[in-house]
């Protein structure tokens, strides 16, 4: 049997365990450009060859550590992946979703009027127990304790406290009482389409269609807005369009077309 490279003989094959298996077997073993010479083994003769020296062994070993390295890289590699995943993740998951509409807007007590959906923050000074949040039904009217039914709709925060007030003076004696709009549902209007945030927001003081957009956040890219309008509900049960030209409007000219809005209107861009 030949060995088709020297570098790879009985030295080799000695190292891996293989030489004896060789011998057992009585296969002679030559390099084929080097020579050989006959050495004795369990009774019978083999050729051991002669070859030039060569650092088998290191170079083997060199390959396993370099295949180990690899292998451990790769795991490190696939191990950290999860990580980054979830670092991306998270913030997207804890990124918080703003409605511009439900945060609190201030009222006027001397000038907004109550309506049903509100919500009122009714304190009577020193007095917990009567003291309430109460929200205004649907037929405008709030429960309180030891007074009852009031009728809240319809009416500005300031009379609302003289009326409670009054109410109370047979149980509580020069009560103070402060009346605050918390929530405003009974007057808003809408905006919807190519806006940056759409949405319902409360009219608690009077507001044009130019105060209305700018409180949606401005246009989108592609928004059409030279063909904006405004539906409105009329007291008959219809609906009207009134046209607005945003272009026209913010240059000055047509400026009739910027109206006050209303309670239930509903702002349409294109």
């Amino acid at each position: 049997m030949y060995s088709p490279d020297c570098r790879l003989g009985p030295t080799f094959l000695g190292w891996i365990g293989l030489q004896s298996r060789v011998a057992d077997f009585g296969v002679d073993l030559r390099c084929a450009s080097g020579l050989a010479r006959p050495i004795k083994h369990r009774g019978g003769e083999m050729m051991h060859v002669s070859y030039p020296a060569h650092p088998a062994k290191f170079t083997v070993l060199t390959l396993v550590l370099l295949s180990v390295t690899a292998t451990c890289a790769v795991c490190q590699e696939s191990s950290s992946r999860p990580a980054k995943r979830e670092e991306k993740i998270s913030p997207r998951q804890n990124s918080p979703t703003t409605n511009p509409s439900s945060d609190p807007v201030p009222v006027d007590a001397n000038s907004y009027i109550i309506g049903p959906g509100d919500l009122l923050a009714i304190n009577v000074l020193h007095e917990p127990e009567v003291s309430q949040k109460a929200p205004v039904r649907m037929d405008g009217k709030i429960t309180m304790p030891l007074i009852g039914e009031i009728q809240a709709s319809g009416v500005m925060p300031y009379s609302l406290q003289a009326t409670i007030a009054e109410k109370l003076h047979d149980y509580i004696k020069d009560a103070e009482v402060t009346v605050v709009v918390e929530e405003v549902k009974s007057r808003q209007f809408s905006v919807m389409g190519e806006v940056e945030h759409p949405g319902s927001f409360p009219l608690v003081k009077p507001t044009s269609v130019l105060d209305g957009l700018a409180q949606a956040g401005g246009f989108r890219d592609f928004a059409k807005v030279t063909k904006i309008h405004v539906l409105r509900r009329t007291p008959q049960g219809t609906t009207i369009t009134l046209p607005f030209n945003y272009k026209q409007v913010s240059k000055g000219k047509n400026d009739s077309q910027n109206i006050e809005l209303q309670a239930g209107d509903t702002i349409i861009v294109p």
